[in-house]
């Protein structure tokens, strides 16, 4: 398995670009408070949730070190944020989703991804045999994001990497997402909803407003 450090947890997360650019002594307080998460944390530690956990540590430490060394928390907020949101592709969905087999392949790719890329703490409802060709929804009803910022009582930030499939989704070509909750703002579950559309957006349908 592979080893669950700070430092090598910072080094695959979105955070890796900013990393680098913050002072000394701020990065080895983010490594310190990284090595209490994982002692708190540690029933979600394994193999399949790696890249998970990189990504969640890392922006907990982060938001909370920044306010240790002054920065307010808006601002803490802010620099976080826009450093996750900013190492996001959805360009990368966007040209795939120009394709006619975009939806059939989102149908076998995230069932797989899933199963295969999450540890402890997930459970999903799948729909992909009552699902028409032009429709593709699933639920997710646990997540290790909501365990794990529910523990920490920093629900801010588990809203938002939510927000992360908007950007990811929210401009597809011929295909509307649409999310009506999520678990860690409120909801019961993260419902996900993709429908093709023959036309783009603006051609006959409107995108939905996604949470």
């Amino acid at each position: 398995m592979k080893t669950y450090t700070p430092e090598n947890l910072v080094k695959i997360s979105r955070y890796r670009k900013l990393f680098p650019t913050l002072p000394e002594e701020v990065r080895q307080d983010v490594y310190s408070r990284m090595l209490v998460l994982l002692k708190e944390e540690e029933k979600w530690c394994d193999r399949g949730n790696y890249k998970h956990i990189a990504q969640i540590l890392t922006t907990i430490a982060l938001y909370e070190v920044l306010q240790m060394h002054g920065e307010s928390e808006p601002e803490a907020y802010r620099i976080i944020s826009e450093a996750m949101w900013g190492a996001l592709t959805p360009e990368s969905y966007q040209k795939m989703a120009r394709r006619s087999f975009f939806l059939p392949m989102m149908k076998k790719i995230l069932p797989f991804g899933f199963r295969h890329g999450s540890g402890a703490g997930w459970k999903y409802t799948w729909h992909l045999k009552e699902d028409p060709k032009d429709r593709f929804h699933f639920e997710c009803r646990e997540c290790v994001y909501w365990h794990i910022f529910s523990e920490q009582n920093l629900m801010k930030l588990g809203a938002m990497f939510c927000h992360s499939d908007v950007i990811n989704f929210g401009k597809l070509p011929y295909t509307d997402f649409r999310r009506t909750k999520t678990l860690c703002q409120g909801g019961d579950c993260c419902d996900f909803d993709f429908v093709r559309h023959k036309t783009d957006a603006g051609d006959g349908w409107e995108r939905f407003e996604s949470i």
